[in-house]
């Protein structure tokens, strides 16, 4: 949902209702809307080289030149957080997108067969679920290397139960529907129904969960770069500004670590208002 969707009026009634009501839900979507376009164009909006040695003082504080400071080798702050946006914003998103899939697919895939498939689904996502996300992926990068690749794809396994737990339930719950039971004794594929009739009704349910997850998976990708196994300098992104910058806050120039701190909260923030707001609007669909 993007802010010229709200100004136009093109968004469900139940989101204008909430945006008119809960300033918050608006100024979250323009914070993510603002903070995804910086990631998207952030090469081009960088003033300065991300990688360029001593373009300003070591250490040094905002000024006109550099508005973010200047972290310990003399680079532009501002411009490495535009830079490095895309990596800690874009990661996430491939995470949730990649658990959405294969989550959702083996829901679907439970509810609809039941009995054995189900069963061994569910001992699967059980397995899957007793291992913290955050250790498959620093398994993933001791077996793989470092760098993000290795990390995405293990946390994506890692967020699988989770969206695949929320919609077995949904996807139960509406096969159970009268009018799924309807569409079979018309002689409907399954297939039809799965994906004409069942998947967009767990879409509001599925939204909200994605949004919850990205926030997770910033946090923990941010993690891992802060300690040094996601993205490899000199290539910046926003968790491993923070580890590089706990020196200058010692030396009393925590700025190569505050801004991108900030923006990581910020952006956590946001998509979460937005997967509650989201969430509101499946429950209000479904009553």
């Amino acid at each position: 949902m993007s802010v010229a969707q709200i100004a136009n009026g093109t968004v469900p009634a139940a989101a204008r209702r909430v945006a008119r009501r809960d300033p918050t839900f608006l100024v979250a979507v323009i914070a993510f809307g603002v903070i995804s376009v910086v990631a998207l164009a952030g090469p081009w909006l960088a003033p300065y080289d991300p990688n360029e040695l001593y373009v300003g003082p070591l250490n040094g504080a905002p000024s006109l030149e550099h508005p973010f400071g200047t972290d310990d080798l003399g680079r532009d702050i501002l411009s490495r957080v535009l830079v490095g946006a895309a990596a800690s914003v874009f990661a996430p998103a491939v995470v949730v997108v990649l658990s959405t899939i294969l989550g959702v697919g083996l829901a679907l895939a439970a509810a609809w067969f039941g009995g054995w498939v189900s069963g061994g689904i569910a001992r699967l996502v059980d397995v899957i679920f007793a291992i913290p996300g955050l250790v498959i992926a620093v398994l993933a990068v001791t077996i793989f290397g470092k760098g993000l690749a290795a990390p995405v794809i293990a946390l994506a396994i890692a967020y699988i139960p989770i969206i695949a737990r929320l919609t077995r339930t949904a996807a139960a719950r509406e096969l159970a529907k009268p009018y799924i039971a309807a569409l079979r004794v018309q002689g409907v594929s399954s297939p039809a129904i799965c994906f004409r009739h069942l998947v967009p009704a767990m879409i509001p349910i599925v939204a909200a969960q994605m949004a919850v997850g990205f926030g997770y998976a910033m946090l923990d990708l941010a993690a891992i770069s802060f300690l040094g196994l996601g993205q490899q300098p000199p290539s910046p992104d926003w968790g491993s500004m923070i580890a590089a910058g706990q020196a200058g806050i010692l030396a009393g120039a925590p700025e190569q670590s505050v801004f991108p701190a900030i923006l990581v909260v910020i952006t956590v923030l946001a998509v979460g208002i937005i997967g509650a707001r989201v969430t509101d609007w499946a429950e209000e669909k479904e009553r």
